[in-house]
């Protein structure tokens, strides 16, 4: 058994003990009350949900396992040389709850690398698609095409303990990080590059930097912008789309490729993981019908107004949750301050993270006026020569597969229920309203 198994059996034993004892002697506590407005609009912090790896704070920011995003680039475990938090080290924090040190942030990274596979029959089944069938779509029918893979799914027809379901649950999603570079580079290489497939590279390569190698990117640096990358898009808490989906099916005992695979669909949707590429096609569209350039910020300012006044939203900006600047913005600017900072498309971002607050805030319908982290993502990756922003998403979506997979083997380890809210219909809320004593 490795050692980050071990760990997680030694953490799960743990928390079902403290869990079990919480609900001995608070079971009935209430945590939340819930408004009109929170069922109609969309159960809107409504806490209903525990979710181990990762919390968003509106003001501070998400925290993996209690740790800010300044403090993961700071402590997590990097390549010789590099700058960059490795995503195997961020797994193993949102996994056991502890920073990993290089040793086992190695083993992390060597277990991947020899689980990964992409079977044949998921080539095939990709192959049959259209090449422009979007790639989030070819993403998820890769990923529910891999479900043959399932240890979970194998198991639990032969029978298995509830006790002992997070077993298989941490195989499957062990197998399915080691391989969905391959499957994220399979899609991006037969959608944009003719079909000419990368194979893995050298196995001394470290999860990013191979990934980077199957895409076809061979400047260092794009595999370190890589690493970052899926370090920041890695876990939002549970109440998000891709998140919450992922639980819910996971909660029916669904393995981790059917989970994950719902979850996708979740990310794809424009209000969710697809911003990412609305935000750059619209930065892109400034740029070009304002003639080129970097634009003046007075220019800049009138075209946001402009894009507010015919019923548009400035994309990038406001969030569920947060109320300052997403952490992970900042983080990506930081990037591109020291590595890019004369690129044309960053000082168009640059520019509007000064002009386009002050405007929502005098426009007074935006909660959060600030930039999130999908206001900058795509600007970093068209600056190393992925101008495909269509596939952005599929890179979220790798990311967002190692909080959300830690979390489906906690919910086996702790034994969560099948998830089944109760829903009211608008008659019964009338009844509730009409005999309330009057205030």
């Amino acid at each position: 058994m490795s050692t980050l198994k071990e760990k997680f059996v030694e953490k799960a034993k743990t928390l079902r003990a403290e869990v079990k004892d919480i609900l001995a002697k608070h079971g009935n506590m209430k945590i939340a009350d819930v408004t009109l407005a929170q069922a109609y609009g969309g159960m809107r912090d409504i806490k209903c949900m525990v979710w181990e790896p990762s919390a968003l704070d509106p003001v501070e920011g998400i925290r993996f396992r209690g740790m800010s995003i300044p403090e993961l680039r700071e402590a997590l475990p990097k390549i010789k040389g590099g700058e960059e938090p490795l995503p195997e080290a961020l797994f193993y924090l949102l996994l056991i709850g502890e920073v990993p040190t290089a040793a086992e942030t190695a083993e992390v990274t060597k277990e991947w690398r020899s689980r990964e596979r992409l079977p044949d029959h998921v080539k095939k089944t990709l192959d049959a698609l259209p090449v422009d069938c979007h790639p989030m779509t070819q993403f998820s029918i890769g990923i529910n095409a891999m479900q043959t893979e399932s240890i979970f799914a194998k198991k639990y027809r032969d029978g298995l303990a509830k006790t002992d379901l997070w077993d298989p649950m941490y195989e499957d999603s062990m197998n399915l990080l080691a391989s969905l570079p391959l499957l994220a580079a399979y899609i991006y290489r037969r959608s944009y590059k003719g079909g000419v497939h990368i194979p893995p590279g050298p196995k001394d390569l470290d999860w990013s930097a191979n990934f980077a190698h199957m895409l076809g990117y061979t400047d260092p640096q794009f595999a370190e912008l890589l690493r970052l990358y899926l370090v920041l898009h890695a876990d939002h808490e549970g109440g998000n789309v891709s998140a919450h989906t992922i639980h819910l099916v996971g909660s029916a005992l669904s393995d981790a490729y059917l989970a994950l695979a719902a979850g996708m669909n979740g990310l794809a949707g424009p209000l969710h993981g697809l911003a990412n590429q609305e935000v750059l096609r619209w930065i892109m569209a400034v740029q070009a019908e304002l003639g080129g350039g970097v634009p003046s910020k007075e220019v800049l300012h009138k075209y946001v107004w402009d894009t507010l006044n015919s019923g548009q939203v400035v994309p990038g900006y406001g969030h569920a949750v947060l109320r300052k600047t997403d952490p992970r913005y900042t983080a990506q600017r930081e990037f591109a301050l020291k590595h890019m900072p004369k690129d044309e498309l960053f000082q168009i971002v640059a520019m509007l993270y000064d002009v386009v607050p002050p405007v929502l805030l005098e426009q007074g319908k935006a909660k959060d006026p600030w930039p999130n982290v999908d206001a900058h993502s795509g600007v970093l990756l068209v600056h190393y020569g992925m101008k495909e922003y269509d596939y952005y998403t599929v890179l979220f979506g790798v990311s967002r597969a190692m909080g959300t997979l830690a979390h489906l083997v906690w919910a086996r380890a702790m034994g969560m229920p099948l998830e089944r809210p109760k829903s009211v219909t608008t008659g019964w809320v009338k009844k509730q309203i009409a005999a309330a004593p009057p205030a």
